[in-house]
């Protein structure tokens, strides 16, 4: 007699919704950190720390997040170095994620109308002060929507960890529907529980795109006379 879904089952893909999310604001904060560092030096005024913050970018945009998880779960142990399914998969997506939002945030920062950097350098601000009492606040306006929306990728891209053994949402309906063979309705729930994951983020950053009142900052005037 077939086995049917169950509570049990329910439990199940709820924990691995949960190591989703986990797994989510990993790569957010990990490669926001990373990211940021990433942005300013994409504008640093200093030819080698651009040209290697560029090279660092375009490696990682140009390797699948895949294949980066292979390297890091599999790869390191040759060397010496053995980590969990969860670190794995948390480092990778932090390379991941600080490549696009670097490139993010180093468009937002050179969003900002150039008469704010020179109004700036008028006022003979050093360039640390420069970046977070003028060009920062307005910038941070400029990327809050896409980094926002850039969420709903890193939500989703987590289903990659279980190449590396990690049981996240994917992962866990795949185990289930390994013992009930029915996968039209285990997977359908798993796009529902993807969809209620992943909808609120994206209402998120249209209310923040209409609103655009976030991290407001007053715009230094430029005196044209």
């Amino acid at each position: 007699m077939p086995a049917h879904l169950n509570a049990t089952h329910l439990q199940f893909l709820f924990e691995g919704a949960l190591w989703t999310v986990v797994l989510s604001l990993l790569g957010l904060i990990g490669g926001g950190f990373v990211g940021l560092l990433v942005a300013l030096a994409r504008i640093s005024p200093r030819d080698g720390v651009r040209i290697a913050a560029t090279g660092y970018v375009q490696l990682i945009q140009g390797t699948p997040l895949l294949v980066i998880m292979f390297v890091t779960y599999f790869g390191l142990p040759t060397v010496g170095v053995t980590i969990s399914p969860l670190v794995a998969a948390g480092a990778s997506l932090t390379l991941n994620v600080s490549a696009y939002l670097g490139e993010i945030w180093r468009g937002a920062l050179q969003s900002v109308p150039k008469p704010q950097w020179e109004a700036a350098e008028c006022l003979a601000l050093t360039r640390t002060q420069r970046m977070l009492r003028v060009i920062f606040p307005q910038a941070v306006r400029i990327a809050t929507p896409p980094t926002v929306g850039f969420m709903v990728q890193i939500i989703k891209n987590t289903s990659l960890a279980s190449v590396v053994g990690f049981v996240e949402l994917a992962r866990s309906g795949q185990i289930i529907n390994n013992s009930l063979f029915q996968p039209f309705v285990v997977y359908l729930i798993i796009a529902a529980v993807y969809f209620c994951l992943c909808y609120p983020v994206s209402h998120l950053s249209r209310s923040l795109e209409r609103r655009s009142g976030f991290a407001r900052a007053p715009k230094l005037e430029v005196n044209r006379a």
